[in-house]
């Protein structure tokens, strides 16, 4: 088994290269997949050229265009910076997750009941349809299936994203 990252190390990788891809999605290649933002960006860099050149589209003469563009150039910016950097937090935790899934899915390991009723460890990647299993209190359940008997509280928050336990019993 190897080591694990801490959490506050963890939150630190997820946040650099969080920083790192929110510049990567500037690009117009990538932004205009998120039409929205994509007008943002267009915004930006109209203004960004109207703060050098200001009778770029005509002009009214009002002697402080080009700090006015300037303003609303960097506003605009951080907008589409922001905008990039929140979904590629999102991205980030959801890639998290999915490997969080995939490697508890690896390493999981269930207790099947043999033809003689005794139970016996297997890895979960071998169990069949018609196996029967025995989950106890704290352990993950390895597989989709039916409750025989017995009853408990399951946490399917990483499967449906539902924060509160549901209650499992005969039959559900």
């Amino acid at each position: 088994m190897g080591k694990q990252m801490p959490a506050k190390q963890a939150k630190k990788k997820l946040y650099r290269s969080a920083i790192a891809e929110s510049f990567i999605k500037l690009d117009p290649r990538v932004m205009i997949k998120n039409p929205v933002m994509f007008v943002v960006e267009i915004g930006f860099v109209l203004t960004l050229l109207l703060s050098f050149f200001p009778d770029l589209f005509g002009s009214q003469g009002a002697g402080n265009e080009r700090f006015f563009n300037f303003v609303i150039c960097i506003i605009l910016f951080i907008t589409v910076l922001f905008g990039n950097f929140a979904e590629a937090i999102a991205e980030g935790r959801g890639k998290a997750q999915a490997e969080s899934l995939r490697k508890s899915k690896t390493e999981l390991t269930a207790n099947r009941r043999k033809k003689d009723g005794t139970y016996e460890q297997i890895p979960a990647s071998v169990l069949r349809k018609g196996d029967i299993v025995r989950v106890q209190a704290g352990q993950m359940i390895p597989v989709d299936g039916e409750v025989q008997e017995g009853l408990g509280s399951v946490d399917e928050s990483a499967i449906t994203g539902e924060s509160a336990p549901v209650i499992r019993g005969a039959g559900g």
